[in-house]
């Protein structure tokens, strides 16, 4: 076991001393998102008691000291991703908005009909959804790369869809829905090879290990602020600023312009292009707070943790008869998603709830995987840098304890 500070970590998050049903909180539920340090909170709470104005067109104190948090902010993102440059780094709300600015942005003005773009068979949602959208708007086709029945990508059949006509490939680096972390060094080498740009979803990975956009050499990478410890409603676009500088703004607005008249308007350089009104100042703010956090507990030494916590929690659930693991990837982050013989993985949710643990349970907004295996629905478990193993005995001794009951 490594050496990891768990209590210290523990008491930096008020909820986590919070009881729920009479029993102490068991927060299982971070892939969803995670809950909040202190430095976060009390980042945006400063924010608004004493730093608070619009940013970027003010002269006067506050504006100035505002500006210069959040743009601290972008520089803390840029260190924290290694991009080259601030300039490639656009504040949205979510990787939701991130990927719909790529499709709506890059996709209208760089694609045209008849072009593909490549998807893997275990994406979420929001990497399904805006690609879908963008081939009924302008005629691209969607392929979708396969997995095996463990949850990972068949990396040859991935290759073969990779042909003259595929002009964008947009893949997760973690699935949220199996955890199985993609071969997505792998996946940008042999697109660039023909010459074809990568976006990785980056959702889940970001809060569970080092992630370097250059070595990487992805195209685009996109994140949410909340599950990586920070405020909801904050999100960031990686972009190389080759790409972003050739491509139209996503919205219209204050802030995003140089000149307006009414005849023509002038649009602003990076990244301003892309951030039309006024963005969440104090949350961006705040997750700036949640990166120099992480960073300094390391990210390498989150991710041993959180492999440990994965493998106790692997060897705790294979030994329950009945308890049926779905997604076994040889290469995992921190998330157990699972079914119970008999017993609908709402129900799992309801009971466990009972007892103070928080799962999530449904679909987790990837149909297309629960198809895949078969299942209406799973119970999912993920874990983050504040859950304990004795946590997981929690867990699974509520398992048991279900199966008892529906026996």
């Amino acid at each position: 076991m490594i050496n990891y500070p768990i209590e210290q970590i523990r008491a930096d998050f008020p909820i986590l001393g919070e009881t729920v049903r009479n029993k102490p909180l068991v927060y299982l539920d971070n892939a969803a998102s995670c809950q909040k340090p202190q430095a976060v909170i009390d980042s945006i709470v400063h924010t608004y008691s004493r730093e608070y104005a619009n940013i970027h067109r003010g002269v006067h104190t506050l504006s100035v000291k505002a500006t210069d948090r959040f743009e601290t902010a972008r520089e803390k993102v840029r260190g924290f991703v290694n991009a080259a440059s601030t300039k490639e780094i656009i504040f949205v709300r979510g990787a939701t908005e991130a990927i719909n600015l790529v499709a709506q942005s890059y996709g209208k003005s760089q694609l045209k009909a008849g072009d593909e773009i490549v998807i893997s068979a275990m994406e979420h949602h929001a990497n399904i959804v805006p690609w879908q959208m963008l081939c009924q708007q302008i005629g691209t086709v969607l392929k979708v790369a396969p997995m095996n029945r463990k949850g990972e990508l068949i990396f040859e059949e991935f290759e073969q869809l990779l042909g003259e006509n595929t002009k964008l490939v947009a893949i997760a680096h973690m699935s949220n829905a199996l955890g199985t972390i993609n071969p997505v060094e792998r996946i940008v080498a042999a697109a660039h090879a023909k010459n074809i740009p990568v976006l990785l979803d980056g959702a889940q990975a970001i809060p569970h290990m080092p992630v370097d956009v250059r070595a990487l050499d992805c195209d685009f990478y996109v994140f949410s602020g909340h599950k990586l410890y920070g405020p909801s409603g904050t999100g960031v676009l990686y972009g190389k600023q080759a790409l972003l500088e050739a491509m139209p703004p996503y919205q219209g607005g204050g802030d995003m312009i140089r000149m307006v008249t009414f005849e023509k308007t002038q649009y602003a350089g990076l990244p301003q292009k892309f951030e039309a009104g006024t963005p969440a100042i104090a949350e961006i703010i705040g997750l700036g707070a949640a990166i120099d956090y992480v960073t300094a507990v390391g990210m390498d030494t989150i991710a041993a943790y959180e492999a440990e916590l994965l493998d106790y929690a692997t060897e705790q659930a294979e030994q329950i008869k009945g308890m049926n693991l779905i997604g076994q990837a040889a290469e995992k982050g921190g998330i157990l998603s699972f079914t119970l013989d008999r017993i609908h993985p709402h129900d799992i949710g309801t009971m466990l709830d009972s007892l103070g643990i928080a799962v999530r349970a449904g679909h987790h907004c990837a149909m297309p995987v629960m198809d895949f295996y078969g299942v209406p629905a799973t119970a999912r478990a993920s874990f983050a840098m504040y859950n304990t193993r004795q946590e997981i005995d929690v867990l699974m001794q509520g398992i048991k304890s279900l199966i008892e009951v529906f026996g």
